[in-house]
């Protein structure tokens, strides 16, 4: 058989399209052709592919033009993951394995001269996408590669440690494998998602932080309800401590939740089994440039805002950010999705991340503390300040003030909540929410907003602090959002009036 083909998959975005090996061996001057719109990195699996082969003990078909064709032609692909795919696409069409198993399995991996195969990244995410279109076919895929893809459930996934080992599982019925007696490096991954589920991780725990009872109380209300948070106090208040306890107060993810954000992780090779079913924590530094917040590249890949999808992204100090880079998160906040377009093709990640991020007033950090004082100009203070635009100031659902702790009420408070109790009650409120209108409340359409219940006391005060601060339609929307958190918190069906005005009290602007 001097021709072959070979499911494989690549990846888009979030996206998995669907890649055919295509393999021919015809007479003529010995060549090793590869064509299909391949990167630099698929190119190069000529040379690796034609070494794993030799090593493996297998027979290469020097004498013979080899031309491969990863289809479809106009589908950009990158990385080593087609080396295995075109390896044993050769191997079927030189008649030493079974075209007929071959068929009924996907194969990615990279290969090392030696024949060792070696993961490769965004693997759940090409399970989780090839599943949709062909789910009958099973996988075979490196070591820690196929750990991941077998997260998904109902997933066949095949584990392969060499490609002796591939070819021992799809040999020629009757023809003598490279491998003798049992295949060692080869067996059937079974779904581990449901033992994984059972891990436990330490994590820092908000009984750590003394006093702070209303920031503590904001950071409740924004896990239970998934709203943005912008904390803003004096250097060494507890912001930083309060933002990384926040992760604990987190509900649990659902295993769809759960799926989707280990699929991005995986995209960029972050992806840690130990951290299954958790939200995502990310933490990137004020130097990082708008592509790595919101993505990019070419191909695009997903930024900080994707790699926290159904997690958590905290941005501290705030100001220090560059510009470009906070203006572009505006859009991801109100969509939860980003789109990135190129000249060639054009990417989708999601981005349904909830926002935490920290500031100072000012640029020595006092402003409106009196020991030690404010030493900044009015027009450094206003420059400050104003480097966070309107637009993305309204598009924050809470603005927390964080004062500094007296030295006395630090040494001497008691201990409070420990995290778990807390989390508790975040659960129970997010359960409800779930349960009554289908979404998280952040997530709460204009729709949905109109038929919450209010009591006419909070309606009418709403109506009062709109006009009298000039709120915008977006911000009133976020204050009932925030407000039908706390009244799950309570747990009430009715908006009260006590409801209402803690909401708005999170409304307050930064100090001048």
């Amino acid at each position: 058989m001097a021709y072959a083909q070979v499911h494989s998959c690549t990846v888009l975005g979030i996206k998995a399209p669907a890649v055919t090996v295509e393999v021919h061996l015809a007479n003529g001057l010995p060549q090793f052709a590869l064509v299909g719109l391949a990167d630099t990195e698929v190119r190069e699996a000529r040379e690796r592919v034609r070494s794993a082969i030799l090593n493996s003990g297998l027979e290469f078909p020097t004498n013979k033009r080899i031309i491969v064709n990863l289809a479809p032609a106009d589908l950009p692909k990158e990385s080593g993951r087609f080396d295995l795919a075109i390896a044993v696409g050769i191997l079927v069409a030189s008649e030493q394995l079974d075209p007929q198993a071959v068929q009924q399995h996907v194969f990615a991996g990279e290969l090392s001269l030696s024949g060792e195969l070696r993961p490769v990244r965004g693997a759940l995410a090409m399970a989780l996408g090839m599943q949709q279109h062909q789910p009958a076919l099973a996988w075979v895929l490196p070591p820690h590669s196929a750990e991941e893809a077998a997260l998904l459930p109902d997933a066949k996934v095949y584990r392969a440690q060499h490609l002796k080992n591939v070819v021992h599982a799809f040999a020629l019925p009757g023809q003598p494998a490279p491998t003798d007696g049992e295949n060692s490096g080869w067996d059937r991954v079974e779904a581990a998602w449901q033992s994984a589920l059972t891990g436990n991780e330490v994590v820092p725990d908000l009984q750590d932080v003394k006093g702070q009872a209303g920031p503590k109380r904001a950071l409740e209300i924004a896990a239970a309800g998934g709203h943005s948070v912008l904390m803003v106090g004096p250097p060494g208040s507890g912001k930083s401590m309060l933002a990384q306890r926040l992760a604990g107060l987190l509900p649990a993810l659902s295993q769809q939740q759960a799926l989707e954000s280990a699929a991005m992780l995986s995209l960029s090779g972050q992806f840690q089994p130990s951290r299954w079913a958790k939200p995502a924590y990310r933490h990137p530094h004020h130097s990082a440039t708008m592509a790595a917040l919101v993505g990019g590249g070419a191909p695009p890949r997903p930024g900080e805002i994707s790699l926290a999808h159904h997690g958590l992204l905290f941005l501290d100090e705030l100001p220090e950010f560059s510009r470009l880079a906070l203006e572009a998160l505006r859009e991801p906040l109100e969509n939860g999705h980003i789109t990135l377009s190129r000249a060639r093709h054009q990417a989708e990640f999601p981005a349904q991340f909830q926002l935490i991020a920290a500031m100072n007033p000012c640029p020595c950090g006092y402003l409106g503390s009196s020991q030690p004082a404010c030493r900044c100009a009015p027009e450094h203070v206003a420059r400050y300040q104003s480097k966070l635009s309107g637009p993305l100031l309204d598009r924050m659902d809470m603005l927390v003030h964080v004062p500094a702790m007296p030295t006395e009420l630090l040494m001497q408070a008691p201990a409070g909540e420990s995290s778990a109790v807390v989390q508790q009650r975040c659960q129970q409120a997010h359960r409800r929410a779930i349960d009554n209108r289908g979404v998280s409340n952040h997530r709460l359409t204009p729709a949905q907003l109109q038929d919450l219940k209010i009591e006419t006391a909070a309606e009418q005060l709403l109506q009062q602090q709109a006009a009298r601060h000039g709120w915008s339609g977006r911000a009133v929307h976020r204050v009932l959002r925030v407000a039908q958190t706390i009244a799950d918190l309570a747990p009430t069906d009715q908006i009260e009036k006590a409801h209402m005005v803690q909401a708005m009290h999170f409304r307050a602007s930064l100090k001048k």
